[in-house]
């Protein structure tokens, strides 16, 4: 097995991001109000945020659910659907970033002690929900990239495996565990994908010894078998990705959005069906200003202006 070190020189080494803080205060006599409001306008557990210019077109998706580790229940559902949806509204939106705020936490999967509060009716209900927000998070048609930093255990593994790319710190670490639950990823999740996409990604031989164990493995581990992109030092994952949503985002946006429907669409048919499915797409930006910009500014020796028309 590849040691650390030679992965992250193949990864990359870059440095941290730091985000400034800024504070505000009230008046003695408007405390009580903005206390109120304070109150009243506490963050949920997914925070949708498009990012400035020069990164317009990029948008971050935060979990944000410290006290039970991000694990997934009512309210981060209700979340990541409200998000899917407007991210999918949003001509302007090219790429997403899927990450924590909350430290050495991607996501600790499902919400167990929220679940045994739940009737039969309940549970079925929140597994259906959950089941369409997967999928509907993996048909979005731009490219997501999911930042691990520190545990992606169960459905947060799941997750990560919906979205196109991942990017993880040195100290992740991943695992299945629902065969210990004496379930299986994706009964849990319904179609959240853990016996179906990790096989894809790995090969079926690797998924089964994951799965029928529910061991965790590490970083190393985790780029070796192609579960991940890239491994960085710890506390750089976002960094790399956000370099990563940068390249992304120069390139035209039409050309990204059938790029991931032609490889997505192909890889559930046979090769002749894949193909017709690649000259569907292709058709669709044939006859675009974004190609006729492309070519312009190879000619001119310039870096092209992509509008997404």
């Amino acid at each position: 097995m590849r040691t650390l070190r030679s992965l992250l020189a193949v990864s990359g080494h870059l440095a941290a991001r730091h985000a400034p803080a800024a504070a505000a205060s009230a008046s003695p006599h408007s405390a009580l109000f903005v206390r109120a409001l304070q109150i009243l306008a506490q963050p949920g557990p997914v925070r949708l945020q498009k990012l400035s210019p020069p990164d317009a077109g990029i948008v971050e998706l935060r979990l944000e659910r410290p006290e039970a580790k991000n694990a997934v229940g009512k309210e981060m559902l209700k979340g990541l659907r409200s998000a899917i949806e407007e991210v999918e509204a949003d001509a302007t939106a090219n790429v997403v970033l899927v990450a924590s705020s909350v430290p050495k936490v991607f996501c600790a999967g499902a919400d167990l002690k929220e679940r045994r509060l739940m009737g039969p009716g309940e549970v079925r209900d929140f597994v259906n929900s959950l089941r369409s927000t997967f999928s509907s998070f993996e048909a979005l048609s731009i490219p997501t990239i999911a930042v691990v930093e520190g545990v992606a255990f169960g459905g947060g593994l799941e997750l990560a495996l919906s979205c196109d790319l991942r990017i993880c710190g040195e100290d992740a670490k991943f695992s299945l565990p629902e065969t210990g639950l004496a379930i299986i990823p994706g009964c849990n999740y319904q179609k959240a994908g853990g016996t179906q996409r990790l096989p894809r990604i790995v090969g079926r031989s690797r998924a089964k010894e994951l799965i029928f164990t529910g061991r965790r493995f590490d970083a190393v581990e985790a780029v070796t078998m192609g579960v991940v992109n890239y491994c960085v030092p710890a506390g750089e994952a976002y960094q790399k990705a956000l370099e990563l949503a940068r390249e992304i985002n120069q390139k035209g946006p039409l050309a990204i959005r059938m790029a991931k429907k032609a490889i997505n669409k192909g890889a559930e048919v046979d090769l002749s069906s894949a193909l017709a499915i690649e000259e569907e797409c292709y058709e669709q930006v044939l006859h675009t200003q974004d190609r006729l910009e492309g070519l312009a500014a190879f000619a001119e020796k310039r870096k092209p202006v992509y509008t997404g028309k």
